[in-house]
């Protein structure tokens, strides 16, 4: 099953004998052996009972809390791994170290080129839409090799990410949504959609990085900040594209997500789905999660809730002097 995402509001959330259940209502709304689980995201209120609190620590199963519209709260995790050898490397290349750059160059490039080999995927499907300009400039900040300085890879990151989203909405096939400047609460349907699934992709990256061992905290591309996963923003800046923009654009243009599946918050103006959309998003992030794909290094099909902790170790292989190069994941 992977990842149970509990959205009943003040439900109650136990386990007996092997399983976990939740309730609400007094009644029985989920029963699940706790063997099939590797993580748990709460949306809203509920509530935890200690019992199921100490077998989620025993059996190193995190336990995520977001708000009902998305934002991340906190997590409950076990203790971290003991391989104190992989922090230690990856401490040993904080700031502008030559690891340090190679792995944001990793990022930025995984990013920029799966932005760009989506639009050229859109081009070839939509001949009328016209994104030949967009392209150019992502292609402009592709090319990063000789660039040596991490501040100019963020702007670099900056700089593509600012082509792409700049023709995002050409990218939304139905009138219904429109796509506008970023902020935070998300005020229109498109942001709302895009903000959920970050929160969703950092709870699974960030649970990677603490199986293979990493401090989720401690990151090269994104800057310290108090309670910032930073190396799991790091990490998932590969992955956006392929996971969180593909289907936030096929749920809107399939039309299996419209405007009556989203509500507004009166006095913020924040957007939120309501319960039935929800239960739309959740299930497609989670189909897309186990969906196959052949791994371009490994050579292997996994899914990509196994990517992630591909990556993850072939981040620690490479600040472990084990292999030469980290290889971003890019899928054409």
């Amino acid at each position: 099953m992977g990842t149970l995402y509990v959205t009943q509001t003040d439900a109650f959330i136990g386990k007996v004998d092997e399983r976990l259940t939740v309730k609400a209502e007094q009644k029985t709304i989920m029963d699940i052996p706790l063997i099939k689980l590797e993580g748990i995201v709460v949306l809203g209120r509920a509530t935890i009972s200690p019992a199921l609190v100490s077998e989620l620590l025993e059996r190193h199963i995190c336990l995520t809390f977001l708000t009902q519209n998305g934002r991340y709260l906190g997590r409950l995790e076990p203790e971290a791994t003991k391989n104190i050898f992989v922090r230690k490397a990856q401490w040993q290349a904080v700031g502008e170290s030559e690891p340090a750059i190679h792995l944001v160059r990793g990022f930025v490039r995984g990013k920029l080129k799966n932005y760009r080999h989506s639009l050229l995927r859109t081009q070839r499907e939509h001949p009328d839409t016209d994104l030949n300009n967009n392209i150019t400039r992502l292609e402009n900040a592709i090319p990063i090799e000789k660039t040596n300085s991490i501040d100019s890879l963020r702007g670099l990151e900056g700089a593509g990410s600012a082509a792409y989203f700049g023709c995002f909405q050409q990218l939304i096939k139905t009138s219904e949504f429109q796509f506008e400047a970023r902020r935070r609460p998300p005020t229109d349907p498109v942001h709302a959609l895009l903000s959920f699934w970050y929160s969703l992709l950092r709870h699974d990256v960030q649970s990677a990085l603490n199986i293979v061992g990493f401090d989720p905290y401690l990151g090269y591309l994104h800057v310290e900040r108090y309670g910032r996963p930073s190396l799991a923003l790091d990490l998932m800046e590969e992955f956006r594209p392929l996971i969180v923009d593909a289907v936030v654009l096929s749920l809107i243009n399939k039309r299996s997500l419209t405007l009556t599946d989203f509500t507004t918050e009166p006095l913020s103006g924040a957007v939120s789905l309501t319960k039935e959309g929800l239960h739309t998003f959740l299930r497609a992030y989670q189909q897309k999660k186990l969906s196959n794909f052949k791994h371009p290094v490994m050579g292997n099909k996994c899914t990509y809730q196994e990517s992630f902790e591909i990556q993850a170790r072939l981040l620690s292989k490479y600040l472990m002097n084990e292999i030469d190069k980290y290889p971003p994941l890019i899928l054409k």
